[in-house]
């Protein structure tokens, strides 16, 4: 894959517009206006537009899979630590790179079938990453439950808050992940 600075812009202006106008309501020719170029040179970065969205959804991925790894490197044998970690880190990539991670949210369905298999493999990294989290939470008894609803229960509620977040607002993404991990902690 081609990693120039230019392209990462060109994907970055994408995911900008993806997000405003949704996938299937952006046209080439909006694309390369944003982006201040012909339509015809947007060619030369990218194939067609569906390699435009699988480009985005695969380095808001990639960026949350390397914060995610780092952060949990921290403690290696803290399951409450790792769980707060990962909570801070889903929370830190979502509002850091907020218009790739809303893409990868609401337009996966959009990425044709041979994308999606290309980009599975990493979906599925990040969620391994969260299940070893989960279920050394559960073995320490910190949390209880199905680990597949607990996940999903965690990964929906992170999710959610590029919907109502006010970065603004009294809380940081700090509280919020310690809000969170703080209520399905068993009692």
């Amino acid at each position: 894959m081609n990693e120039s600075p230019r392209r990462k812009e060109l994907i970055r202006l994408a995911a900008q517009l993806f997000v405003q106008e949704g996938f299937d309501r952006t046209t080439v020719r909006m694309l390369a206006q944003e982006m201040g170029i012909k339509s015809g040179s947007l060619f030369h970065h990218f194939k067609d537009k569906q390699e435009i969205l699988a480009a985005v959804i695969e380095e808001g991925t990639q960026n949350a899979l390397i914060i995610a790894h780092q952060s949990i490197e921290q403690y290696p044998a803290e399951p409450e630590a790792r769980l707060r970690a990962m909570a801070r880190a889903h929370l830190e990539t979502l509002f850091a790179d907020r218009n790739a991670h809303v893409v990868a949210l609401f337009e996966w369905r959009r990425l044709d079938p041979a994308a999606s298999a290309h980009l599975s493999h990493l979906r599925d990294a990040y969620e391994a990453l969260w299940v070893e989290v989960i279920d050394d939470a559960l073995q320490a008894g910190l949390i209880h439950g199905d680990r597949f609803l607990v996940s999903r229960f965690i990964l929906g509620a992170l999710n959610w808050t590029v919907r109502w977040y006010d970065p603004n607002g009294p809380r940081t993404p700090d509280d919020l992940a310690d809000e969170l991990v703080g209520m399905i902690m068993a009692r």
